[in-house]
């Protein structure tokens, strides 16, 4: 591939694709690029920063704000398309810029499973999915990643904040906010794996299911209760069906 720009969110997968990049083309041939955007917690960065800089490779960061592209606030079903055109869109001009010859980013064969309406953007970008091409699953990605000793390898699965939402309510900023406080206060006690759904003054919490009786106990349970009303929420729910990825999918 020559030279290459990384879509890089710092997550398992985007991670191991950028290893991979640079032990295949040179460090001086990859340039990894975040996005600084209201869907992404601070945390989430600065992990990504702190991978790019463990590996060497140039680390741009671009502004992103999705809340003003047309028609993306509104949530409809195609969501992710509307960002994922824009966010692409930018790579490629800043691809053209750094004399690169492609934009890779890291789908896996477990996301042509699911619904992601994003692909119709990287197919109509000309974006390539390495780790799609090479056939690996997310489990893949995470063995591997296990044996080049990436401390991501059993990192909890991430998805932007947007996806919180159920279809059709409006994102915004506040509702964000009170997503990535809720889900950084879980994180902080302990829990492994987090999503809070968020339904106006509603939360629906999501974690693993063997975490539920951990959750039920009283005084961790009182804390979560006070915390999230703290925020905004009035009413705190947990989904006895425990963590599932995409589950606002479930609904098409």
């Amino acid at each position: 591939m020559g030279k290459v720009v990384v879509a890089f969110s710092g997550g398992v997968d985007s991670t191991f694709l950028l290893k991979i990049a640079r032990d295949t083309l040179g460090a001086e041939n990859v340039l990894a690029v975040t996005a600084l955007s209201p869907l992404y917690p601070e945390r989430e960065l600065r992990g990504a920063k702190k991978m790019a800089e463990e590996m060497g490779v140039k680390h741009l960061l671009i502004e992103s704000n999705e809340l003003e592209i047309e028609g993306f606030s509104k949530n409809p079903p195609d969501r992710c398309y509307f960002c994922k055109r824009e966010l692409f869109g930018e790579l490629k001009k800043l691809a053209d810029r750094e004399s690169a010859s492609l934009v890779v980013e890291g789908s896996t064969m477990d996301d042509e499973q699911d619904y992601r309406p994003g692909k119709k953007a990287v197919r109509e970008l000309g974006i390539r999915s390495p780790l799609i091409e090479a056939s690996f699953t997310k489990a893949d990605v995470r063995e591997a990643s296990k044996t080049l000793g990436l401390p991501t390898w059993n990192k909890p699965s991430f998805a932007c904040l947007a996806s919180r939402f159920p279809y059709r309510e409006e994102i915004t900023e506040d509702g964000l906010r009170m997503v990535d406080e809720a889900e950084g206060f879980l994180i902080g006690l302990g829990f492994k794996q987090v999503r809070v759904r968020h339904y106006k003054d509603l939360a629906r919490i999501e974690i693993y299911k063997e975490e539920i009786e951990r959750l039920l106990d009283g005084t961790i349970r009182e804390k979560v209760v006070e915390h999230l009303k703290k925020i905004g929420y009035q009413y705190i729910t947990l989904d006895l069906q425990g963590f599932r990825s995409g589950s606002m999918n479930e609904v098409l």
